[in-house]
């Protein structure tokens, strides 16, 4: 097998590494068969796709990390991974980053939004004193067993304390050891502007469709400053409307409309890798 490159080797090659984002098995064969290098598994496709739940802190590690091994399972790509809070205080974090990083997680992003937390582009979000996300990043860092797993540090505070107050904390979130930043929902070009070209550390910019940041490409956003490019819900967004649509078509019997938006039989017993369970199934059996 090949070594797995590391986070920071995937950021010297891919300019910008753009990460969709998997809610089950399905979706991260998916994305490894596409030719993506990377890619992400975040709280809102996880809760949303196994639990049929909103991402608004109704999981914990136990349940959310449950989904994420299976994920995991079906490919062997660099993963980043969503901690949210960490799940309570330093000693929850550290426990968290061991637990992601055991599973073979490359890079891990935690946040400051107080708990209970909620979607990044949701009303009502709260974040901790600066004080108490410093000690959880200081917890994160010294958790880590192996040198190359990636901490991503992010703000929510964009909403609560405006743009200013979420790039000061940036700072000092990188003083506390994170390697990378997460400014979330930035409401214009002109911000996302100014946060691409605030940190000297790489950023990633989350696009979510019908979300408080504007719709860019992934190369505007890496011209902006953002190395790192999540298309964190998309994929189960888009499931979502094909499986409502499907259904609508199976309801009418509409045979013919259900057969277009289908992958045939083949088609898919090549993306669960038919063939080479039969193969292994013949070799030992003769």
């Amino acid at each position: 097998m090949n070594k797995k490159p590391t986070w920071r080797e995937l950021l010297a090659r891919e300019k910008p590494l753009v990460l969709p984002g998997a809610h089950d098995a399905l979706s991260a064969r998916l994305i490894e068969m596409a030719g993506f290098p990377a890619y992400v598994i975040g709280g809102y496709p996880v809760v949303g796709a196994r639990y049929a739940l909103p991402d608004i802190g109704l999981c914990a590690l136990g349940e959310i990390a449950a989904g994420i091994r299976d994920i995991m399972a079906a490919t062997e790509l660099p993963v980043l991974i969503d901690a949210d809070t960490g799940y309570g205080d330093v000693k929850n974090i550290t426990r968290t980053i061991r637990t992601y990083e055991d599973m073979g997680a490359s890079a891990i992003f935690i946040e400051d939004q107080v708990s209970p937390k909620r979607c990044g582009h949701m009303e009502g979000k709260a974040v901790v004193p600066v004080e108490a996300m410093e000690q959880k990043i200081r917890a994160a860092a010294a958790a880590r067993r192996n040198k190359d797993t990636f901490l991503i540090a992010r703000t929510d505070a964009r909403a609560s304390e405006g743009l200013d107050g979420a790039l000061r904390r940036g700072e000092r979130y990188v003083k506390a050891g994170a390697d990378g930043l997460f400014v979330e929902a930035p409401l214009t070009v002109k911000e996302l502007e100014i946060v691409g070209k605030a940190f000297d550390v790489p950023q990633f910019c989350n696009m979510l469709t019908s979300g408080k940041t504007p719709i860019l490409t992934n190369q505007e956003l890496y011209d902006m400053g953002f190395e790192m490019v999540v298309h964190g819900i998309t994929l189960v967004m888009g499931v979502a409307k094909a499986m409502q649509e499907m259904l609508a078509d199976i309801k009418s019997d509409n045979v013919k409309a259900i057969a277009a938006r289908s992958a045939t039989f083949d088609e898919f017993k090549q993306i669960t890798r038919f063939n080479e369970w039969v193969a292994l199934e013949d070799k030992f059996n003769g």
